[in-house]
């Protein structure tokens, strides 16, 4: 069973559509100026397909949030939340099927691409079981993939990056289909949009998005210039869920409003000048100003004799040395297992948890915490495998055979080490994945994967499918077990 979305009219007249069934397959790429069209387009869209298929719409400037009312979309304020709730509502939003407005407004741009990445993240690694058919909106695209270095931290361009293009080019497999909108192509990554089948271009006039819209739509550089003569809420579409040929498409009109609109000319006050004074200048409740003021002058420097007699009589005070409790270690050890048991723990990132670490550490009397982020990161891991004890002695060879390991493998293998120590039965897939903070299945046979071509682990699995894991360098073995 397919479904047309109602888009508008043909320059000819015709009713245009999009085929629903199709666009969920292939993705669809919008792009426009600003005033072209672009949100009135998505809120068609959106509009004419709220009530056949679940909606993801991501949202800078919180335009979108009135589906709320008529069309039943939770609007979800991301500035209230952590990026961590942030990805637990992702998961919620797929597991019940609930269409959902997540407004970035409020947030700086380093904030809003550090939100996108942890909700798409979410969506993305929902287990199979929850993998209905969304389309995933993303308005204002180029915020989250841009082509180049953008004005933020490496590490949050590449998350946003990164989750970007899963949504284009694996999305399709787990039911999500992308839906991204764009000011300028050219600022948009190459990557995420060559994954989009279909287009609708709108009223562009720079040359370099205007020859890259044309390479997309199949037509000659000489036939770009059209782009630029398009009326305001006209697109030039193609693709397989629009039309096979490019074709011109008025947008029809839509049952909500953006919170945000066009500016309007508005008629200018008729006061008369005096009376217009009178109202500026009049008495105001609070005769403060409202600027800062600036501070005083600092006082001249005293002569450079008076300064150097001073240095010279100068004696440092002997600094108090901090005594360690007597029980560090068991603190530690107590600090460490209470952060691995909970159980929100494994998706909340490193640096949150560190601080916790240094708070939990204050609590038990610890003024200065007694390990760095870096050492943090390691004794988490071992905790999460169960190892809060004998790190420096019976696991330090243990621990150095898995240091060539990124920090979120740690846990995992020192768990297998554990169990081999012990001659215990191999790790089932799903604890390993709880461990190494997923809930995919598949992201924790790949991470085994990378393990045994790294030549840290091998695998054997007998004829019955029992699976037993041997750690080559400290000539450990689990048992056998049934690990599916």
């Amino acid at each position: 069973m397919t479904f047309q979305v109602d888009m508008g009219l043909t320059d000819g007249g015709r009713a245009a559509a999009i085929d629903l069934e199709e666009l969920l397959a292939t993705r669809l790429l919008v792009q426009g100026n600003s005033g072209s069209g672009k949100s009135h387009l998505l809120r068609r869209l959106l509009e004419g397909s709220a009530r056949h298929v679940q909606q993801v719409v991501i949202d800078p400037e919180g335009d979108f949030v009135t589906l709320s009312g008529p069309y039943g979309h939770v609007a979800i304020e991301a500035v209230d939340y952590s990026v961590g709730e942030i990805e637990r509502f992702a998961g919620r939003c797929r597991e019940h099927r609930s269409s959902v407005v997540l407004s970035l407004e409020g947030l700086e741009i380093e904030g809003q691409m550090r939100c996108a990445a942890a909700f798409l993240h979410g969506l993305f690694e929902a287990p199979r079981e929850h993998w209905y058919p969304a389309l995933v909106v993303v308005d204002e695209a180029q915020l989250f993939a841009p082509s180049g270095a953008a004005e933020v931290s490496e590490d949050v361009r590449r998350a946003s990056l990164s989750a970007m293009a899963n949504l284009m080019s694996r999305g399709r497999k787990r039911g999500l289909a992308g839906i991204i909108a764009t000011q300028r192509l050219a600022k948009l990554s190459k990557n995420v949009a060559a994954e989009a089948s279909n287009f609708l271009m709108g009223r562009t006039f720079l040359d370099i998005d205007m020859a890259r819209a044309a390479d997309l739509l199949g037509m000659e550089r000489r036939q770009a210039e059209t782009i630029r003569d398009l009326q305001r809420g006209t697109f030039l579409g193609l693709g397989p869920a629009i039309a096979r040929r490019p074709v011109t498409i008025r947008i029809g009109d839509v049952e909500t409003a953006a919170r945000s609109s066009s500016p309007k000319l508005v008629p200018l006050p008729d006061a008369p000048a005096e009376d217009m004074r009178e109202l500026l200048l009049a008495e105001v409740d609070d005769p403060q100003p409202s600027f800062v003021m600036a501070p005083p002058p600092p006082p001249p420097p005293p002569p450079a004799r008076a300064v150097l007699e001073e240095l010279a009589q100068y004696e440092p005070a002997e600094e108090a040395q901090e005594e360690a409790p007597e029980n560090l270690d068991a603190i530690l050890a107590d600090v460490l297992r209470a952060i691995a048991e909970d159980a929100e723990s494994a998706s909340r990132p490193t640096a949150v948890l560190y601080q916790d670490f240094q708070v939990r550490c204050r609590m038990a009397g610890v003024r200065r915490p007694p390990l760095e982020p870096s050492a943090f990161a390691r004794r988490l891991a071992a905790a999460r495998a169960g190892i809060v004890e004998g790190i420096d002695d019976e696991w330090a060879e243990a621990i150095a055979v898995g240091a060539a390991l990124p920090d979120e493998m740690l846990g995992p293998f020192l768990l297998i080490a554990r169990a081999a120590r012990e001659g215990a039965a191999c790790p089932d897939d799903e604890t390993v994945a709880q461990i190494y903070g997923t809930s995919s299945l598949g992201r924790a046979r790949r991470m085994l994967a990378y393990m045994e071509r790294s030549d840290l682990i091998v695998t054997r699995v007998d004829l019955s499918g029992r699976r037993s894991i041997t750690i080559p360098k400290l000539g450990w073995t689990t048992a056998a077990a049934e690990v599916g």
